[in-house]
């Protein structure tokens, strides 16, 4: 069994923290708040990722170091530098293998399924933060420095997935309570969306061996589905009536963006959904053998959560 640090307690980090004890190895939960499950064979530690010399005490001695951290949009451009050259030169000193937990905001807006091989021609900001953390990465991989792999997937849904996804608060307690959603998109249009605890499972496996190290890797996820196709068919699990999915307008979107910062940083992505947006996984699920989780179960789990945390809340 080997040492595990895992840097970010999200829905991504915590389930890839629980995958990691669940297999009896020594995991390492890095927050600042020091949030995270309660699990034997994992340590919660305190910590800002950009403070490099606390992080590689840390990391010291791990095999594999997890880059699951994401910060809120709107810090993007202030919070990602420093956290990621942070995590990169953690992994160097260490000699720990490096796992980034990626996106599909690198690639231009695809005429087709996008792929691993595609060029990164990022159309927005955020978009080139991400292409150039790896990059860098790459390029330390590349001089010998750093053993390195990213893992990307598409828009995430699933359990903890909340403001931060667009089935999230704002699709299934909706769609749950009788409420028509208001999409901030085109919800006719074909859509990949990859389910978090597949997620977690790809990069657990990208950092188990050497067959993940240098290159770019795309989570299993299931054929694309429309919102409208998402809505009914998670209606139809649930047993409830679907009251449907509609646009909300463009101008309303960049009017709750003024107050909204998550809506605000929603305007520079709006390319993803209004035209198809579709990824293609083929090379990890032939690779390591491992395919999505069903369309339905993964949604008849994501209701689940949600009734879980409405009767919690009660």
């Amino acid at each position: 069994m080997g040492k595990h640090v895992i840097a970010g307690a999200g829905q991504v980090g915590s389930e890839v923290a629980r995958l990691l004890a669940g297999q009896g190895h020594e995991v390492v939960l890095v927050s600042r708040s020091g949030s995270g499950p309660d699990l034997q064979g994992v340590r919660k530690a305190v910590a800002d990722v950009a403070d490099r010399e606390r992080l590689t005490t840390l990391a010291e001695g791990a095999d594999t170091f997890y880059n699951c951290v994401n910060p809120p949009y709107h810090r993007w451009a202030q919070d990602w530098p420093a956290m990621a050259g942070s995590m990169l030169a953690t992994a160097e000193a260490t000699g720990a293998g490096y796992v980034i937990l990626g996106c599909l905001y690198g690639y231009g807006a695809p005429e087709r399924p996008m792929r691993e091989s595609d060029p990164l021609t990022p159309p927005s900001a955020k978009g080139a933060i991400r292409a150039g953390m790896w990059r860098e990465a790459l390029a330390a991989h590349e001089a010998g420095r750093v053993r390195v792999t990213e893992v990307r997937g598409s828009d995430y849904f699933g359990p903890g997935c909340l403001d931060q996804s667009h089935l999230g608060d704002r699709f299934v307690p909706r769609l749950l309570g009788g409420k028509p959603v208001r999409y901030v998109g085109d919800p006719t249009q074909p859509h990949s969306w990859t389910y978090v605890p597949d997620v977690a499972r790809a990069l657990v496996a990208a950092g188990a061996g050497d067959r993940a190290w240098g290159r770019a890797w795309h989570v299993p996820t299931n054929d694309p589905m429309t919102a409208q196709e998402v809505a009914e068919r998670l209606c139809a699990l649930a047993g409830v009536r679907n009251p449907g999915v509609k646009t909300m307008p463009h101008w309303l979107v960049r009017t709750a963006g003024t107050f909204s910062p998550m809506l605000g940083e929603l305007e520079e992505l709006r390319y993803q959904f209004v035209r198809p947006f579709v990824m293609d996984s083929t090379d990890f699920r032939t690779t390591f053998g491992m395919e999505p989780t069903s369309m339905d179960e993964a949604l008849t789990g994501t209701l689940a959560w949600w009734r879980n945390r409405s009767a919690t809340a009660a």
